[in-house]
């Protein structure tokens, strides 16, 4: 499990350097180094629950907000414009829904430390 918490600590700091080109870089960075920040927490067992609940709820209020761009996206004919060119952005629902699988990969590391934390705290 370290390993993973490892790797997730390096893939965040990856996204928060690469939204220096966002439109909005200081949310993202923000976000993104939280999550950086977590994951190294949970390299050393250290998980505070608080956090990862605050965290997660506000995540999902800013999915929430976030969501009509992703059902833009799911009836658009041509899936694959969400891939094809990261700098692209023809249309506002391409950010939407880019930033709304952002969230998600930070809900999922979120629900996977906190399951670990309470596994830990139950051994």
């Amino acid at each position: 499990m370290k390993y993973l918490n490892i790797f997730f600590a390096i893939m965040f700091l990856a996204f928060a350097a690469l939204q220096v080109n966002d439109p909005d870089p200081i949310l993202w960075i923000l976000i993104y180094g939280v999550m950086a920040v977590v994951s190294v927490m949970a390299i050393f067992d250290y998980y505070n629950r608080w956090l990862m609940a605050g965290l997660g709820v506000l995540f999902l209020v800013y999915m929430i907000i976030l969501f009509p761009g992703v059902a833009e996206w799911l009836r658009q004919p041509d899936k694959s414009v969400l891939f094809d060119d990261v700098l692209k952005m023809e249309f506002p629902y391409i950010e939407e829904s880019r930033e709304f699988l952002g969230l998600l990969i930070n809900q999922l590391v979120l629900v996977l430390c906190f399951f670990r934390s309470v596994r830990k705290k139950a051994a």
